[in-house]
């Protein structure tokens, strides 16, 4: 199956956090936080949404971003898990 976000939305896959601190010590399963570091799967072609103008897309698909700790809403499609969420929830594209 395949996701095609609408209007400003962008389909995420989110990135394995960290499980071991830079002084080596490695963390439960309950103590990591949960990670705002993503890949773009998809993304949507922006435009005119409720008679608001979006505009043109700035993220596509394969950018790493950081997003909002608790944006967008979680799905799941054939065992993998994605979240879509708005353009906006997106705070920077990392290098």
């Amino acid at each position: 199956m395949n996701i095609k976000p609408l209007f400003d939305k962008v389909v995420i896959k989110m990135l394995e956090a960290e499980e071991t601190t830079k002084s080596g010590i490695i963390l439960a399963g309950t103590a990591k936080e949960k990670p705002q570091l993503a890949e773009i799967v998809a993304v949507g072609p922006g435009g005119i949404y409720d008679g608001k103008d979006i505009g043109a897309m700035v993220v596509k698909a394969g950018d790493k971003v950081l997003m909002s700790k608790y944006a967008g809403t979680e799905v799941k499609v054939d065992g993998v898990e994605y979240t879509i969420l708005r353009q906006s929830d997106i705070l920077a594209i990392v290098d």
